[in-house]
């Protein structure tokens, strides 16, 4: 059987700019047996964003990165199943989205290696730190015990 997780997601702004984008994202996620057990939209400041891409910091796309994320609102979800992690990157395809196949959130959405409509956590530690920034444990419907 194979373990429950927790996941980050976050639909960024070149897709909720779009009309009807975040609704389709979200229903891919649960048609892929992925639960929402917490979601908000809201609009980044500067300092959250690069709080929350800080591990890129030194790199050159920083700037642009921050700039981007901070355009317009985002969707940050929690999504809660089997192999989350994988089961969403899987939905998301490649990052850069012009390498994403037709049928992949990136693919269909994206249009380059940053506007790349979404964002979903690497690993379950990274996880688990990328839904502290944006969550406290009240706003995360189940038990956390369930989880591995």
């Amino acid at each position: 059987m194979a373990a429950v997780e927790r996941t980050l997601s976050i639909i960024k702004p070149d897709a909720t700019a779009k009309p009807g984008v975040t609704g389709e994202i979200l229903h891919r996620f649960e048609k892929a047996g992925l639960r929402i057990i917490a979601m908000k939209k809201i609009q980044l400041t500067e300092q959250q964003a690069r709080g929350f891409y800080a591990v890129h910091r030194e790199r050159p796309f920083y700037g642009d990165l921050v700039k981007f994320m901070t355009s317009g609102p985002v969707v940050v979800s929690v999504l809660e199943g089997p192999n989350a992690v994988a089961a969403h990157r899987d939905l998301l395809g490649p990052t850069n989205s012009e390498e994403a196949p037709a049928g992949s959130i990136r693919g269909d959405f994206g249009t380059d290696i940053e506007r790349n409509a979404a964002h979903g956590s690497d690993g379950n530690q990274t996880a688990r730190v990328e839904i502290a920034y944006f969550f406290n444990a009240s706003e995360i419907l189940g038990p956390v015990e369930a989880l591995v």
